[in-house]
């Protein structure tokens, strides 16, 4: 059995779509480049603007409460930071997030965009440097096991996309449910990035979106619940020794 990488994701803005890199490069734990590293505080949120620092997700705008960020794409640019917008596979707004010019361009979009009250007029924020805006206050790469996802469709009885859970490094080729047995041990990924797998991902509200629709189609959390007795699908590890992550490659599992 050979276990790899099928895919690489990151999240350049907390709650707005993933980017696709073929590879990345971690170091020793740093999250994945990029990932998280903006959110959308919004208009009740109690994050200083200013000198933003890690919060609880409910102080930004999130998928599980604002599921309209669903219907939106982009397009990223590491060398740059430059964000792309789309809606429908069109351009929507454009702007470098490492500018203060280029947020306020999205952010004009996105006040437009989301409904008034005290989750609109979003405000981009950055986080500190060498921290990120995920879930959890640790920096940590989270991972998901595909036949994980096809095992919960058999429950649901219907197709689940595995973007619903926004994993960082998607795996194939691992039985179902097997990554669990990974939490306190080490994985080694390619030539020498190795990773602590650290907890369970429990799962929330965000995972009954459908990431193409925007549209709150099934009860995640109620599904894991009632078919195999807790709310969890996926893990979070923090990276030891870093180096350069590939789609396409093996993963050595704890022996």
């Amino acid at each position: 059995m050979t276990i790899t990488i099928a895919d690489i994701c990151r999240y350049p803005v907390k709650g707005l779509a993933a980017d696709h890199p073929t590879s990345v490069t971690v170091a020793a734990g740093e999250v994945i480049p990029f990932d998280r590293r903006f959110a959308l505080a919004h208009a009740s949120s109690r994050v200083d603007k200013a000198q933003p620092d890690w919060a609880q997700k409910n102080e930004f705008l999130m998928l599980a409460r604002d599921e309209k960020l669903a219907q939106l794409g982009i397009e990223f640019d590491e060398e740059t930071a430059d964000l792309m917008i789309t809606r429908k596979g069109r351009s929507v707004s454009r702007g470098v997030l490492t500018s203060q010019t280029g947020r306020n361009v999205l952010q004009t979009f996105l006040a437009a965009f989301m409904p008034d009250g005290p989750r609109g007029k979003p405000v981009i924020v950055e986080s500190p440097e060498g921290k990120s805006f995920s879930d959890v206050p640790s920096n940590s790469i989270s991972i998901i096991n595909l036949a994980t996802v096809k095992d919960i469709e058999r429950v649901v009885r219907e197709p689940v996309d595995p973007m619903r859970f926004r994993g960082n490094l998607y795996v194939e080729g691992l039985p179902a449910w097997r990554e669990a047995s990974w939490v306190g041990q080490d994985i080694s990924i390619g030539n020498g990035v190795v990773l602590q797998v650290l907890e369970p991902i429990g799962r929330c509200a965000a995972t009954n979106v459908d990431p193409a629709t925007g549209q709150r189609d099934l009860n995640i959390p109620l599904t894991l619940r009632k078919g195999f007795g807790h709310t969890n699908c996926g893990v979070y590890a923090k990276v030891k020794s870093g180096g350069t992550i590939s789609t396409g490659d093996t993963i050595t599992e704890p022996t």
